[in-house]
């Protein structure tokens, strides 16, 4: 079966070769491609009987990989869990116009930051009004950046909690509607513009060569008053755990995943997936074929900015209002956060009967014993 880190050993030389690369693509690609190699070390599982012996290679453990994930994502899943509150909460997708995209490519740290900020000071705003709900919720959003089909896409999926503190007691909101998306649209639009206008004023933005200053103010006036914004307030849910399982598995699971890629030869890439339709309409496959350079660059485009979260907490689920929170819990007879016990590795792969299988002596079935280390032979930077 084909896989991401085949086609890194193949062509990712002509990849770096063309300057498609920014800088911290170029590292995750570098990481993809030496994981679980001899280029990152390890050391050697033996049989304590003397049947079997075999090297057992160092993960890269970045955040962009496949292969590294499956821990991690289950890690993040059970803290994140031990945080909610027991109450229903909203789902709220913010989504940037695809003219912001070459922008984004050009200044993505500083791009994340601005859209942070706005879908957060949007909800805060919004439910610090009494009209709306009056207190302080619990906010955890989440960074995507892209499509089914892997193209640029950057949104937030913002989980909230349909209720929040004020004084020390619980409130609800008023209106079993929640947030009208009109407004919230208008006033999450009229927030990262504004942050676009003072970044650019204070020389933070960098225009791309075909947009002057006086094109980028014109952009902006544009997408003010013409150009239609994605907001979605989404159905209720019971508990937040339904929605912080759909987080998991892009947050830590990456955009793609192994098994999509049908067939792969030197000259295309056949990718399979299930673009989005309509709501209630039957989901149909389609597949994407791109030459293995262009498939690469999409999947690296995605790759985590080194130094910014992808999941900050906000109001109640901020770690700084943690007294707060246990509050709230109280309040739905929850006891006090505490951190839970974390998953170990072993028990991660007894979920897996094969993986299981492979740390024990397929002769005896003795388990694998740590033997001595093997030196990494990575290159130098």
């Amino acid at each position: 079966m084909p896989t991401i880190q085949h086609l890194l050993g193949e062509h990712f030389e002509d990849l770096v070769r063309s300057g498609r690369l920014s800088a911290p693509q170029l590292r995750a690609g570098m990481a993809l491609r030496a994981c679980r190699t001899a280029a990152l070390g390890g050391h050697v599982q033996r049989c304590p009987n003397g049947h079997v012996e075999r090297a057992w290679y160092n993960s890269c453990r970045n955040r962009a990989c496949p292969q590294c994930n499956g821990l991690a994502k289950e890690r993040w899943l059970q803290r994140t869990r031990a945080r909610l509150i027991d109450c229903a909460h909203w789902h709220v997708v913010f989504t940037i116009p695809h003219q912001v995209n070459a922008l984004w490519r050009l200044n993505t740290p500083t791009m994340i930051d601005a859209l942070f900020a706005a879908a957060r000071d949007t909800l805060l705003e919004l439910l610090d009004d009494p009209r709306h709900l009056g207190a302080q919720p619990g906010l955890q959003l989440a960074l995507h950046t892209w499509t089914r089909g892997l193209d640029l896409h950057p949104h937030i999926h913002a989980l909230v909690s349909d209720g929040g503190m004020r004084d020390g007691i619980w409130i609800t909101p008023r209106r079993s509607h929640f947030l009208p998306a009109r407004v919230v649209m208008m006033l999450f639009r009229g927030k990262l513009l504004g942050a676009l206008r003072t970044l650019h004023h204070e020389g933070q933005l960098r225009l791309p060569d075909a947009l002057s200053p006086e094109r980028f103010v014109s952009l902006l006036n544009r997408l003010g008053r013409k150009v239609k914004w994605n907001v979605r307030v989404c159905e209720r849910y019971a508990h937040g755990r339904g929605v912080s399982m759909y987080l998991a598995r892009y947050v830590k699971g990456g955009p793609y995943n192994n098994t999509q890629i049908v067939r792969a030869s030197a000259t295309e890439v056949l990718f399979a997936y299930t673009p989005h339709g309509e709501p209630g309409a039957p989901k149909r496959a389609a597949t994407l074929r791109l030459t293995p350079q262009s498939f690469l660059a999409r999947v690296l485009q995605h790759a985590p900015e080194p130094g910014r979260h992808t999941v900050r907490y906000y109001g109640l689920y901020a770690h700084a209002c943690t007294e707060q929170l246990n509050a709230a819990r109280t309040v739905h007879q929850q006891s006090p956060v505490e951190a839970p016990a974390p998953i170990h590795w072993q028990s991660y792969l007894g979920r897996f009967p094969r993986a299981l299988a492979a740390t024990r002596c397929a002769h005896c079935g003795a388990p694998l014993v740590r033997g001595p280390l093997i030196v990494a032979a990575r290159a130098p930077p």
